[in-house]
């Protein structure tokens, strides 16, 4: 199929893609790696009346540790990010759940922050950035704002940013140390859309579990935290019998959906087996 009919703008500066959102609002559509956004043209599941081009944008594409944030910019694809020595220092998280996101020729061009913006509820990276307390930085006209991402990521294909802001960075705190990471996840193909996948952070002090950060994609509209799943760590000891119990807290947590691919019955044992296996590797990274 071909996409509808727009018109195309290509702007040389942030402050003219800004003016030129603020005057189009919902019409306009930001493009950077647009390997979702075109599907969903070719398909006419969008019909925007402007398409805006960031890709000649300069400084977007910077991937950089300051003042204790993993900072991302607009233009940073996924490869970058992917084989960022920045991203395994300050994220490991995000570098374990990387190596699942899609196949080679789509990540040499899409972007981090376009897929938050996207949010498809099976994907790997609003999950990681809920589970690492994430923040977006929006940008209009009016000013710049900062949205926590427990905020941000608002339903199915749906954030927080209004149709005058553009994300310009994602800001993820630097991983505390002594925390450990795990990511699974259970896909048709490894880089494929997830039936569901677990990311989990971890943090042991004398023997006990002090702090835990567990979410699932592919269960619900979005990324899903399992808070009952992490109270149920909070004190215990690290091992097999804490993280079964954590586990089926989060298989309790959620109502997934159906679909032809995995019924709710699957995705919830899914969530089960890989939120132990998450929460095992996380421990045997705490150092």
């Amino acid at each position: 199929m071909k996409p509808p009919p727009f018109d195309y703008c290509c702007p040389d500066t942030l402050d003219e893609v800004l003016t030129l959102l603020a005057e189009h609002g919902e019409a306009a559509k930001v493009i950077a790696g647009g390997q979702s956004l075109v599907p969903m043209l070719n398909l006419r599941a969008l019909h925007p009346g402007v398409l805006i081009d960031i890709n000649r944008l300069p400084g977007l594409d910077h991937i950089s540790l300051e003042d204790g944030q993993l900072r991302v910019g607009a233009l940073a694809r996924h490869k970058a990010v992917l084989e960022s020595a920045a991203v395994s220092e300050a994220s490991p998280l995000m570098a374990l759940a990387y190596p699942y996101v899609s196949h080679g020729p789509i990540r040499n061009r899409g972007t981090l922050c376009g897929n938050l913006c996207h949010n498809d509820p099976a994907s790997e990276m609003p999950a990681v950035a809920l589970a690492s307390g994430a923040e977006m930085v929006l940008q209009s006209a009016g000013g710049t704002r900062t949205v926590a991402a427990e905020d941000f990521f608002t339903g199915m294909l749906s954030t927080a940013a209004e149709a005058n802001e553009i994300l310009v960075e994602v800001r993820v705190p630097r991983a505390p140390a002594g925390q450990g990471a795990g990511f699974h996840e259970v896909s048709p193909r490894k880089g494929d859309f997830a039936y569901v996948a677990v990311g989990a952070t971890l943090q042991v002090a004398d023997g006990a579990c002090t702090g835990a950060r567990i979410v699932c994609a592919g269960v619900g509209d979005g990324p899903h935290r399992a808070y009952a799943a992490e109270d149920a760590l909070t004190g215990a000891a690290p091992g097999d019998d804490a993280f079964r119990q954590a586990a089926a807290a989060a298989a309790d947590s959620i109502d997934p959906s159906e679909d032809f691919h995995a019924d709710a019955d699957y995705r919830r044992d899914l969530v089960r087996s890989l939120t132990r296996r998450a929460l095992a590797d996380a421990a045997s990274r705490c150092n």
